[in-house]
């Protein structure tokens, strides 16, 4: 079976190509270079085209490496703009990626996992059981295919941000810091530590090793100010309670030098009191942080109900007050099941017979 190429970080291709394809050594970094500007810089998936390596060579690559064996098989346009694909793997299994084009950046919300393990209440993508892990290369392939989509392969850097804010937790998928160093890569994508988000449900095991590892600005989907109602809507907390967290996310910010963002979803009635409020700032008191607080976007089944946007403004208004920062994420893409917790697919665990 061929290597995926995608699957490579920047070493690991110098290394194939060394021991696997036979360059010489004193060619190998040359050779790197090229086919990753041409792969993550020109956007190219085919070897015939990659004119600046010798035909011999090129041969080789195609008899030894795939390129992107990933297809988008659904696209879905909003009113608003936001356009989400339903991206197929080479292994038959599908993930929902979104890409949401604003004034001043573009963004791609990207899946890590096939389905989830976390069942979060209010979130569509916890209905779907845990099918895996993406690959490195599976999830580089969604930032691939819709650049491709958008003709995004120039200096203009039309997808300017990345998120990790899609099916499945990615502090759960070890195969994320090598999917992020491929993304960072001044030879590939070439995309900051400033321009990428990792979201985490809170697994604070992880957080340290993403701090050393990963480096990238960190989301936290906390969503209630105190274990009870927490665990009332998300069960990891049952396991990681809001003081591991704290403790993890102090030392995330000692390390990257960035804030926490907190992500933080407002449902009628269940966490938009004032006295949610009041308990939200003692938390953001702890560490450096920012909260995003987002309109909840309904779906088929789902119990809980949006607040009205006089009372998410209200508030916010009183953590702005009390001295944080506290935006307003307005939803995007909800007409098509594109927004903030409603991506699914249908891809299931499949029972060896």
């Amino acid at each position: 079976m061929k290597q995926n190429l995608l699957d490579l970080n920047y070493e690991d291709l110098k290394f194939f190509l060394s021991e696997k394809i036979g360059v010489e050594e004193k060619k190998l970094n040359m050779r790197t270079q090229q086919i990753f500007n041409a792969v993550y810089q020109k956007g190219l998936n085919n070897f015939e085209k990659f004119t600046t390596i010798p035909i011999d060579l090129r041969k080789k690559l195609l008899n030894n490496i795939s390129l992107n064996d990933s297809k988008i098989v659904e696209t879905h346009e909003s009113t608003d703009g936001t356009l989400k694909f339903l991206v197929e793997f080479f292994d038959g299994n599908k993930v929902e990626c979104v890409y949401i084009p604003e004034k001043t950046r573009g963004t791609i919300c990207v899946s890590s996992q096939v389905g989830c393990s976390l069942t979060c209440r209010f979130c569509r993508s916890g209905t779907q059981k845990l099918v895996k892990n993406l690959k490195a290369s599976e999830i580089v392939s969604q930032i691939i295919l819709v650049k491709d989509k958008l003709k995004d392969w120039g200096d203009q850097k039309i997808v300017s941000n990345i998120v990790f804010m899609g099916q499945g937790e990615p502090l759960l998928n070890q195969n994320l810091k090598k999917a992020v160093a491929i993304l960072k890569d001044k030879n590939g994508l070439n995309y900051g530590n400033k321009k990428i988000t990792v979201s985490t449900s809170g697994i604070a095991s992880k957080i340290a090793e993403a701090a050393n590892e990963i480096g990238t600005y960190l989301a936290l989907s906390l969503h209630a100010p105190n274990d009870k109602l927490r665990e009332e809507i998300m069960p990891i907390n049952k396991k990681f309670k809001i003081k591991d967290l704290i403790k993890q996310l102090k030392y995330y910010t000692s390390v990257v030098k960035e804030p926490i963002f907190l992500e933080y979803v407002m449902l009628k009635g269940v966490n938009d009191t004032e006295e949610c409020a009041k308990q939200l700032v003692k938390l953001m008191a702890q560490f450096p942080s920012k909260v995003n607080l987002i309109e909840f976007n309904s779906w088929p089944g789902v119990k809980f109900e949006p607040t009205e946007r006089k009372d998410i403004e209200k508030f916010s208004r009183y953590i702005q007050d009390k001295g944080y920062m506290s935006f307003i994420r307005r939803s995007r893409g909800d007409d098509v099941l594109a927004a903030c917790g409603q991506l699914r697919t249908t891809s299931v665990l499949k029972k060896n017979l």
